[in-house]
């Protein structure tokens, strides 16, 4: 991975500056309502439904509507990545009022539809588990590398919908209320918020992980999987490896409890 983020870092400096994504802040007040959040689906559309069916009977039993916000990484690895987009660009069936924010497999795969030849390292970590689930199978593809390319990005604009590559350019990169920061991957540590850049918050692992955010926060983060529910100093990590395990973990908190629901 280390290599990977040193490739994508190079990559980057030499393409067009991205813009900078989002970030959403609701605000300093502790929030009234309870907060659902779910880790890194990565393609696991069922689990995904089974998730938002387990939080809407939540919701049903307390009497109290809250908001689910999903920490990213919808696509790569597991086998239903356009299915998950399509699920969650759509109203929620269940009534649920959801804010996806971005995780970086989402990024990378919407830079990898505009510039697929910069950017075809994303295939080594689980892109072509996302180009099979819009039917493009790069094996059936011509081995030349420049016949592959043009082929390829003449697939990608059938393939995969104008919809679909708006909601990937729309997410964003993190949501703040009260003491709580949702985010993909962590901040720097002891950084401000509006100093922080996108690809920290998107691929951080060290030093967030050991140390923490060194500011008056509590991170609700994914990108790092782990067996269970990861507790650090000023941190919650929930991404239980959802496409290896089949465990979509939903963190609920409620007047400033934190539990597994």
């Amino acid at each position: 991975m280390r290599k990977f983020i040193d490739w994508f870092s190079r990559r980057g400096a030499e393409s067009p500056s991205s813009p900078k994504r989002r970030r959403i802040d609701l605000g300093s007040t502790s929030p009234s309502y309870p907060i659902y959040v779910i880790g890194d689906v990565h393609g696991c559309v069922d689990e995904l439904k089974a998730a938002e069916t387990r939080i809407a009977a939540d919701m049903k039993a307390t009497k109290r509507t809250g908001l689910v916000i999903l920490l990213g990484d919808y696509v790569d690895r597991g086998p239903s990545s356009r299915h998950v987009l399509e699920h969650l660009i759509r109203p929620s069936e269940l009534g649920l009022k959801r804010l996806p924010l971005c995780g970086n497999h989402d990024d990378i795969f919407a830079k990898f539809l505009k510039e697929p030849e910069l950017y075809s390292e994303w295939l080594r970590l689980g892109g072509e588990q996302t180009l099979i689930s819009y039917g493009i199978d790069l094996h059936h593809l011509t081995a030349r590398a420049r016949g592959r390319s043009a082929k390829l990005s003449d697939h990608l604009v059938e393939a995969v919908p104008a919809s679909h590559r708006q909601f990937l350019a729309d997410l964003p990169v993190c949501l703040g209320i009260g003491e709580l920061l949702f985010v993909h991957a962590g901040i720097r540590p002891g950084i401000p918020l509006h100093e922080q850049h996108d690809e920290d918050m998107l691929w951080i692992r060290e030093p967030f992980l050991t140390e923490g955010p060194r500011l008056p926060l509590l991170v609700i983060h994914g990108h790092t999987p782990k067996p269970d529910l990861d507790l650090g100093p000023g941190r919650i990590g929930i991404d239980t490896g959802a496409y290896y395990t089949g465990k979509l973990t939903i963190l609920k908190i409620d007047e400033g409890r934190a539990t597994v629901l």
